[in-house]
């Protein structure tokens, strides 16, 4: 006569018998989730609990106690631990939020050199301090355990995120200058407005290094190397500065490429733009507070071509308003990565290439 099990079925929804399938098939989820649906699964499904053991390599024991805690608490429960009461804790509230509290001051408002706290830091003056602070509780903290305080309250004081303080007066009216240019320019593209002039997004780039190889470059080898190889020497050729603007309205890209960043390269820049439009249209262009743009020898050349121009400055310590920024971005991070040219030259012709293609 067959064995007949005495242990109750197992009665579960087909929207839990779905969840039961898609954890046995996890690759995610932790191996005692994956392996405690597989055994309620197969139990669900009429499999004995020997078999169950035998299939996973486990003994009666585990199986025989997953199936007790899905048929008394549900499936859900049995798939994780239970609580359990655990030791009390040793530490208690208010000493953990002292120890938050140091970690929020600079270890050198405390008398230390360091300028930002390492948990090896922080845990040695707690525990000489914690006792006179009445936090006695902290005589004997780790590293380890302060590292967990201070994750639970998501304070990271061994690292800096950088921000920028608006410091200008009239942020806000210069930014809305900026953005009623591109709002017009948006409306002509839309054909909502005839243009009445050009507008250009101006910026410079300073300081692009013209830098050689030592040796030629090793191509990529399938099985050797899957990169391009160089030689870590390099010369030095000097370095070039990028004076460029984007019309807005067609995307073009106009730009003088010079040995230095002065008032006359900006002036010089100013009178390409001049050439390339028509007599009667005004151009209007967005650019920075750097000092070639107001300068002495800037304004008389402005005074030269009355009501041709029209600056719109951007706030200080708000250049990333400037279009252009973007593109420079794009260029840096595309072009401009890891070029070697064999002079200034071919570095200048190289950047004019980028711009047509």
């Amino acid at each position: 006569m067959p064995f007949l099990s005495r242990k109750a079925k197992l009665k579960i929804s087909e929207e839990q018998v779905n969840t039961l399938e898609t954890l046995t098939r996890s690759r995610t989820e932790p191996h005692q989730r994956v392996e405690r649906a597989t055994i309620l699964l197969s139990y669900y499904r009429g499999d004995t609990i020997s078999a169950i053991a035998r299939t996973l390599r486990t003994n009666r024991v585990k199986v025989e106690r997953t199936i007790n805690k899905a048929l008394e608490l549900g499936m859900e429960r049995a798939l994780d631990d239970l609580p359990r009461p655990g030791k009390p804790p040793s530490i208690t509230p208010e000493a953990r939020a002292w120890v938050v509290s140091l970690a929020c001051q600079k270890p050198k408002d405390l008398g230390y050199s360091f300028e930002l706290w390492t948990t090896r830091l922080l845990a040695d003056h707690i525990r000489a301090h914690c006792r006179a602070a009445g936090h006695p509780s902290l005589e004997h903290i780790a590293r380890g355990t302060v590292s967990k305080i201070l994750s639970r309250y998501q304070v990271k004081p061994h690292r800096i995120r950088y921000y920028l303080e608006k410091r200008d007066p009239e942020f806000d009216r210069k930014m809305a200058e900026v953005l009623h240019v591109y709002h017009t320019v948006q409306l002509i593209a839309q054909g909502e407005e005839q243009p009445l002039g050009a507008y250009l997004s101006y910026d410079e780039k300073p300081g692009l290094q013209a830098i050689g190889s030592t040796s030629e470059d090793l191509p990529p080898c399938p099985g050797t190397h899957p990169t391009f190889q160089r030689d870590s020497e390099y010369k030095r050729f000097g370095t070039v500065s990028l004076l460029a603007g984007i019309d807005l309205l067609t995307g073009e890209i106009l730009a003088t490429v010079e040995d230095r960043h002065r008032s006359r390269e900006f002036v010089a820049f100013l009178e390409l733009v001049d050439q390339r439009y028509p007599p009667h249209m005004t151009i209007n262009v967005i650019l920075d507070n750097h000092s070639s743009h107001i300068s002495k020898e800037t304004r008389a050349y402005l005074a030269t071509v009355p009501n041709r121009f029209s600056f719109v400055f951007t706030p200080k310590h708000g250049s990333w308003l400037n279009l252009i920024e973007s593109f420079f971005g794009k260029m840096a991070q595309s072009f401009l990565r890891g070029i070697r040219v064999t002079s200034k030259a071919e570095l200048k012709e190289r950047i004019f290439r980028y711009f047509e293609e």
